[in-house]
């Protein structure tokens, strides 16, 4: 290898080290958001009989439309569709940046899709909540329920 040859490797392995530092630097001087995750989730279900209680005539209703709506650390509204899978489980999750977490959340249902059990129970308008979970930790909600208009008479 002549001397030509020898400076410009040399160069080429001193500008890739320059790089390499300044990557290097920039990554530890450059401010780091650290993250959180949050979850909600909760069950949608049918309520036959109207009795209060979950029986065997009873059964989850999928397809349940459920709304959340989350105010953040900052203020910062945001709002969420979930839908229930086929045991009925309605799950909302998000990261983001821990100083943009949630701060407080309404969960409502919105709709049962189910022909007959499309009334919604009494008791479950809606919950309001403070969410103080730590990331990557669940907020599980009471189940919201649904009734028929009139009771089968098998339920009497």
């Amino acid at each position: 290898m002549d001397k030509q040859t020898q400076k410009l490797i040399h160069g080429f392995q001193l500008n890739i080290l320059k790089i390499s530092f300044t990557l290097i630097l920039l990554l530890f001087l450059t401010p780091s958001t650290i993250a959180w995750t949050g979850e909600i989730h909760g069950r949608v279900f049918c309520d036959v009989c109207g009795d209060s209680s979950i029986g065997p005539e009873d059964h989850v209703l999928e397809g349940a439309e459920v709304a959340v709506l989350c105010i953040t650390k900052s203020g910062e509204v945001v709002n969420y569709q979930a839908f229930a899978d086929s045991k009925g489980v309605y799950t909302v999750a998000e990261t983001m940046p821990e100083s943009e977490r949630w701060d407080a959340c309404l969960a409502r249902p919105i709709s049962s899709f189910h022909e007959k059990c499309s009334h919604l129970s009494d008791s479950t308008s809606g919950v309001k909540f403070t969410y103080k979970r730590p990331s990557g930790r669940s907020y599980a909600l009471k189940p919201f329920v649904y009734r028929f208009a009139s009771s089968p008479t098998y339920c009497m």
